[in-house]
């Protein structure tokens, strides 16, 4: 908590104010089960595991096939071709919405980095402004206690001479 001049304490700096505005875009397709469900799904797409399961899959198909254990897609595997054009019509249309939503949310991110940093600038421009003024001030005072101290500095010097002339005076007014 900071403070004022005046010692009242002020709210805390909230420092994702300009990440709010664009909390919605934080998941690509929603916050609902469905979209999370497509989110994972659309990500899924592009891993080792998904690549390495498609590789067996399609291997075990064109195995079970060519080797006469069952013929349930003969060659040229017009049911296997479905099946990948079916993904395909799926799979494109998730992950170009993933990518569209992803450079939303990078330029939502981007946008409020930016307002973040300019706030940031300002608060820092006021904050040597500030430290111009003290330093200014402090001067001044400065100055002002190096001309007391010139001053006191005299009197104790007139001081120091009216007493030596007292003295002076009081013996020769003893002497007579």
């Amino acid at each position: 908590m900071t403070t004022e001049k005046n010692d009242s304490p002020t709210a805390p700096v909230d420092h994702l104010r300009f990440h709010r505005p664009h909390a919605h875009l934080n998941t690509t397709f929603g916050n609902d089960k469905f979209a999370l469900r497509a989110e994972a799904f659309a990500r899924f797409f592009g891993t080792p595991t998904f690549l390495g399961a498609q590789t067996l899959i399609v291997v075990l198909w064109v195995f079970l096939n060519m080797s006469g254990i069952t013929t349930f897609d003969v060659y040229p595997f017009i049911l296997l071709n479905l099946a990948f054009s079916l993904q395909s019509a799926y799979a494109a249309p998730l992950i170009l919405l993933a990518q569209t939503r992803q450079a939303a949310r990078d330029k939502a991110q981007s946008d409020a980095d930016a307002q973040h940093r300019e706030a940031l600038a300002i608060a820092n421009s006021e904050r040597q402004a500030q430290a111009a003024k003290n330093t200014a001030q402090l001067l001044e005072l400065l100055e002002q206690n190096t001309r007391l101290t010139e001053m006191t500095k005299n009197l104790t010097e007139r001081i120091e001479g009216l007493t030596r002339e007292l003295h002076d005076h009081m013996r020769q007014n003893l002497q007579h």
